[in-house]
């Protein structure tokens, strides 16, 4: 049972997971740095931006973000504090919200987007090989199939112009 990680895929699997927190906190200090928010709130953002009406049901917010349902609804009050988004009431079900982008909202993402985006390529784009970036995306399409999780390609980072 303990042996798990002493195979090469638990090995990886450790390795897997360290690398995701380091980059992640690099990409969070740069963010600091710049007085910008943190990494959550631009994928928030970024969720609502890219969806129909710039608006989401709360379930489906988080269903397109990785955090739980108390965090997010956490997460989208500190948002609706800061402006960037605000909560409707669904006409259809009284007790059901929406999450919905402000003009503010979508300027933040946009101001977030460019460190982003010089922080992936620095942190990740820059240190793999396309052969090494193909396969990866394969092995990782694949567990998520696997989980029956439907993040795609563009779950989350890449900005559409």
């Amino acid at each position: 049972m303990g042996k798990s990680l002493e195979t090469t895929k638990g090995s990886v699997w450790a390795l897997f997971l360290t690398a995701h927190a380091v980059l992640v906190e690099q990409i969070e200090v740069r963010l600091a740095q710049q007085d910008l928010p943190p990494l959550a709130w631009y994928d928030v953002l970024w969720a609502l931006e890219r969806s129909q009406d710039q608006r989401l049901r709360m379930n489906e917010l988080a269903d397109q973000v990785v955090l739980s349902r108390s965090n997010l609804t956490r997460l989208v009050d500190r948002l609706e504090q800061a402006g960037l988004v605000e909560r409707q009431r669904s006409e259809d079900d009284r007790r059901g919200a929406f999450a919905v982008l402000t003009a503010a909202g979508k300027a933040m993402r946009k101001r977030v987007w460019p460190v982003y985006q010089s922080a992936i390529r620095e942190l990740f784009e820059e240190g793999i090989s396309e052969s090494e970036a193909a396969a990866m995306g394969k092995a990782l399409r694949r567990l998520l199939e696997r989980a029956g999780s439907s993040g795609g390609p563009d779950a989350g980072i890449t900005e559409k112009r």
